[in-house]
């Protein structure tokens, strides 16, 4: 048989050679870093026998997929340990995650932190086993059968379409796992871990059913990779921006007003405008028309869009009065009322492209235990925009948009991230509208960010229901990836909400629409940059831009004058009139990461200047008022990121 590999190349192999083979035989590096393959582009064990010709791919923990089946067979090996160590527990899921994996598993014994140490050196002893995973087929009732009194599996199982789905398990030694695999050759392949927390999780992620015991680890093939991973998390912690929320009085949660519903206070505010005012400047440059629409809208407008069904079970509940029929919902999206505000009156070819844009709240009630910070919450503002426009306009329109995109992130110091076409798959159940306009939009879609040079990848059945998507991942300073801006082609939307324009031949069309959110959840956004910054805004975002600190109450008229100009050049001041001592001041001000000091005493007074202390920098010496006045427009002006 003839295997094709990435580079195009070509071999020659017996029948049922295994892409562990094939790796043995082009290099024994190779074969001792592979973890898994594809074939065909499906994933597989490295064990597969492959029977025909195929193209195929061995991936090693330098490939995303490599690193994913890692951390899954490091979560199998926990499970594997737990069961020594408490033969009664029972498992509910243990996938990979972005950085690392979990177990969710249910056990007689509250675990503790110093429990995670005693099941680390039960997986170290299986993995000195080096005992191999290996696959086994089974029908449904063959896999009931093995996991006779086991709620939870017996669940998952009873979920498979006998008929159409393949039930795999995996097992290493003693321990099987329901599981669809693939995983790595054998135990001994995990080389250094850690296990790094244990909470609470309710099974299936609903609270109306039990609650679990969740472990979050982590593996590395080389130790020194651990031993960098343990301390970016170590400054992950002290830029989370729950402890940096609370310590800059940025937002405040309390359960008085609601899990879920942050309260942002006047420096948050500050900061939110900051980001909103420079996205409207850069919209208004663009032609996006703003609009304002209600935080709620009657329940069908949901149910035309689609909305209410597909997100069904993370809204509120219908709001509904005695002696009215009609049923009203928090508004879960903004587009349907978009597409009312494009349906208000006639449109013709000549008026589109029609951008409209709104940071308009949107509410979901997401599970008490995936609330996190302001990251996750359940009410939040999409910097929503909907355009309009005719299928001639449609791949510019795009392009357009990746361009406002990338600004925005490059702004903000998002200068490395790849992006995700996200197909559709062949669910057809999943989505609505025609296949043909679909195979069109994804055309489209992918030529546009061929056009705009994007470093993409396409993943199938990442789609929306209503159309293909560009999602922008981005990596922060501690190089954590985060899902930022989407951009989303729609002819779904049109149909339904029978929106038209009457073109140039004086018939009706359907105007082709595009949902574009650069930073999404502006919530989560705001999450996000606090830990990218550490709460050291750049000057152009941050609340307090200057501190103007007297060396004592003799200089408070000469700093009050100082004050006035600087809020004259409309810069965000604050004066310390605090009876301090002058090393207490700045240090204060240092913890609260205000860019810029100024200084006054005697010597200022007499120079009619100011003496310059920067963040995190230190004292930068005397400078004239006008002078420094120019420095920092500057800096604002032209949103300088000096971190």
């Amino acid at each position: 048989m003839i295997i094709t590999l990435p580079d195009g190349s070509t071999r020659e192999y017996e029948v049922g050679t295994s892409p562990l083979q094939v790796a043995e035989s082009i290099s024994g590096r190779l074969a001792k870093e592979a973890l898994v393959s594809r074939i065909n582009g499906v994933a597989k064990d490295l064990n597969t026998p492959i029977r025909s010709d195929s193209s195929l791919e061995i991936l090693t923990f330098n490939d995303e997929y490599g690193q994913h089946t890692y951390w899954h067979s490091t979560s199998h090996l926990m499970a594997h340990a737990i069961k020594e160590l408490y033969p009664e527990a029972k498992f509910g899921v243990g996938p990979a995650i972005d950085n690392g994996f979990y177990y969710d598993f249910d056990i007689n014994t509250k675990l503790s932190l110093e429990d995670l140490d005693k099941i680390e050196k039960k997986m170290v002893e299986i993995t000195n086993r080096d005992e191999q995973f290996k696959r086994s087929e089974l029908s449904k009732k063959e896999a009931l059968a093995l996991f006779n009194g086991d709620e939870y599996k017996n669940e998952l199982i009873s979920d498979f379409d006998e008929e159409n789905e393949i039930i795999s398990i995996y097992g290493e030694g003693n321990f099987t796992d329901l599981c669809t695999g693939p995983h790595l050759p054998s135990t001994g392949k995990i080389k250094y871990f850690k296990l790094l927390s244990v909470s609470g999780s309710y099974w299936r992620g609903d609270e109306k059913n039990k609650q679990l015991q969740r472990i979050y680890g982590v593996s590395f093939p080389k130790k020194k990779m651990l031993e960098d991973y343990l301390e970016r998390l170590e400054e992950a912690k002290k830029r989370d921006h729950r402890k940096l929320g609370k310590e800059l009085e940025l937002f405040h949660i309390t359960h008085e007003v609601g899990a879920g519903l942050p309260l942002w206070l006047p420096k948050g505010t500050i900061l939110r405008e900051a980001l909103e005012n420079f996205l409207r400047e850069e919209q208004k440059k663009r032609e996006y028309q703003p609009v304002v629409t209600p935080h709620i809208g009657n329940i069908n407008l949901y149910k035309r869009s689609g909305h209410y069904p597909y997100y069904k079970d993370s809204q509120f509940p219908p709001i509904k009065f005695e002696g009215d029929d009609e049923e009203y919902l928090l508004k879960p999206m903004n587009c349907p009322h978009h597409f009312q505000i494009y349906s208000s009156k006639p449109r013709s070819y000549r008026d589109l492209p029609i951008r409209l844009a709104e940071f308009g709240t949107v509410y979901r009630y997401e599970q008490s235990g995936e609330l996190n910070g302001v990251t996750r919450v359940r009410s939040f503002a999409v910097d929503d925009s909907h355009m309009f426009v005719r299928d001639d306009q449609l791949k510019d329109e795009l392009c357009s948009v990746i361009d406002l995109i990338q600004y925005v992130f490059k702004t903000l110091g998002f200068e490395d991230f790849v992006t995700q076409l996200s197909f559709r798959d062949g669910d057809d159940e999943k989505y609505g509208g025609a296949k043909e306009l679909w195979a069109k939009a994804q055309t489209e879609i992918k030529e546009a960010a061929d056009l705009m040079k994007l470093n993409y990848k396409i993943e199938e059945g990442e789609a929306a229901f209503y159309g293909p998507k560009i999602d922008f991942m981005v990596k922060d300073a501690l190089g954590r990836k985060w899902q930022l801006g989407t951009v989303q082609i729609d002819y779904v939307m049109p149909e339904r909400f029978d929106l038209e324009y009457t073109g140039a031949d004086g018939q009706k069309h359907r105007p082709v629409v595009i949902h574009r959110a650069p930073f999404g959840s502006l919530e989560r956004f705001i999450g996000i940059l606090i830990e990218h910054f550490g709460g050291d805004f750049p000057t152009w975002l941050a609340p307090i831009q200057v501190a103007i600190v007297p060396v004592s109450q003799n200089f408070f008229d000469y700093a009050e004058k100082i004050k006035q100009a600087l809020k004259d050049a409309d810069i965000r001041v604050e004066f310390d009139t605090r009876n301090e001592k002058i090393g207490y001041k700045i240090r204060h001000w240092e913890t609260q990461k205000v860019p810029y000091m100024l200084i006054v005493g005697e010597k200022e007074v007499d120079s009619n200047s100011v003496s310059v202390r920067r963040h995190k920098v230190g004292d930068k010496g005397a400078m004239a008022l006008d002078e420094f006045i120019a420095e920092i427009k500057n800096e604002i002006s032209n949103k300088i990121i000096n971190n």
